[in-house]
């Protein structure tokens, strides 16, 4: 089995092959298994800037 067909529900985290929802509640599904590791990874630089939005935004709020 690939590991792009298992999906997890963020509401309930129960596993589904469902894509679109989850069966059990109807929550959202998402893939659970992080990205590959590569250390040409291109996109490195934009998470790191939105890491850091995010906290700066987190900071604020508070």
């Amino acid at each position: 089995m690939s590991p792009t067909l298992l999906r997890k529900c963020r509401k309930c985290g129960e596993y589904t092959l469902n894509q679109l929802k989850c069966p059990r509640c109807g929550g959202e599904v998402y893939i659970p298994i992080p990205p590959k590791f590569s250390p040409d990874d291109r996109y490195a630089k934009y998470r790191r800037i939105m890491r850091e939005e995010a906290k700066k935004r987190l900071e604020a709020s508070h």
